[in-house]
């Protein structure tokens, strides 16, 4: 039995988004089209490093319409993210035509579904219809995943707030690493490439005011703000001055001023590990933000 498409079409997107993967101009077959603008984040999410990996392999929609048993209409529209949200088995049978995990591309995929309103007895019966075989991640990832989910969570839940939502951007992070972890894992700077996923899986789910990511609910969190202490409401419209302007800082002095102040980490030693900047870039970029700070805290808004 093959799951019916259910009726729910997908939500317009949110947030920023980051642009595709770079296509390969060298691979046979006509240019592919991008990504619809009516996939969502996590949608997008998942839709862009399987297309990474069909341009990179030189698999032609022929190749894998041989390889799925799905028609080429059926496949480019997949590979769009146009019309109804994928049942899971043609997805499934894309993933494994390009030999990627499925484990974490399931959770890619459940994560999207829901975003796209698709009802919990779709998104059950759509896995049944598939039966895999259990995978575990390769152990690097597993130690890289103990050692960035405390920083990580820290930071996503400066902007994000909810344990549900924070637990969604960090999740998605550690399954699109999983995802295309042999080519990840290779590169020259594996925690800095970590790192700006993790960040745009973030800000992409984040509030935005004027263009910015809006820090301001996050002040409401804070020690500081206490009504038991004197003059909290002038502390209060301090910091969410403050807030307000560590997140007009360009991203990396953003991120420096959010891990170490906000979040507590380490300027000497965990804020570069995690962020996969030199401690000496990492010190720079600290000392640059808090002087752009004071100049934006001095200076009058419009």
């Amino acid at each position: 039995m093959t799951c019916p498409p259910g009726d729910d079409q997908p939500p317009p997107p949110e947030g920023d988004h980051q642009p595709p993967q770079p296509e390969n101009s060298g691979r046979r077959g006509r240019k592919p089209l991008g990504i619809s603008e009516a996939a969502g984040p996590s949608h997008r999410a998942w839709l862009e490093p399987v297309r990474s990996h069909v341009f990179s392999s030189g698999l032609t929609l022929n190749d894998l319409v041989d390889r799925s048993g799905y028609s080429k209409a059926r496949i480019s529209e997949l590979l769009r993210g146009n019309g109804y949200y994928p049942a899971w088995e043609i997805t499934f049978s894309v993933i494994r035509a390009l030999g990627l995990p499925v484990r974490p591309m399931r959770r890619l995929w459940t994560a999207a579904a829901r975003e796209a309103h698709k009802k919990p007895e779709w998104i059950r019966n759509c896995i049944q219809q598939v039966a895999s075989e259990p995978e575990i991640p390769p152990l690097a990832h597993r130690a890289f995943t103990e050692k960035m989910h405390a920083p990580y969570t820290a930071y996503a839940r400066a902007f994000l707030l909810t344990d549900n939502r924070v637990r969604w951007a960090v999740g998605e992070t550690f399954d699109l690493l999983w995802l295309s972890w042999n080519t990840v894992a290779s590169s020259a700077n594996l925690r800095r490439n970590a790192w700006l996923l993790l960040r745009s899986r973030v800000l992409a789910r984040a509030a935005y005011r004027d263009g910015h990511p809006d820090l301001r609910a996050a002040v409401f969190s804070t020690e500081e703000v206490s009504d038991s202490v004197p003059g909290h409401l002038v502390v209060l419209t301090e910091m969410v001055d403050l807030f307000d302007a560590i997140t007009r800082l360009p991203q990396d002095h953003m991120d420096v001023i959010v891990l170490g102040h906000l979040c507590g980490l380490d300027l000497e030693e965990t804020i570069p590990y995690v962020t996969g900047l030199s401690p000496a870039i990492a010190h720079a970029i600290d000392h640059h933000a808090r002087a752009a700070l004071e100049d934006l805290l001095d200076s009058p808004r419009e």
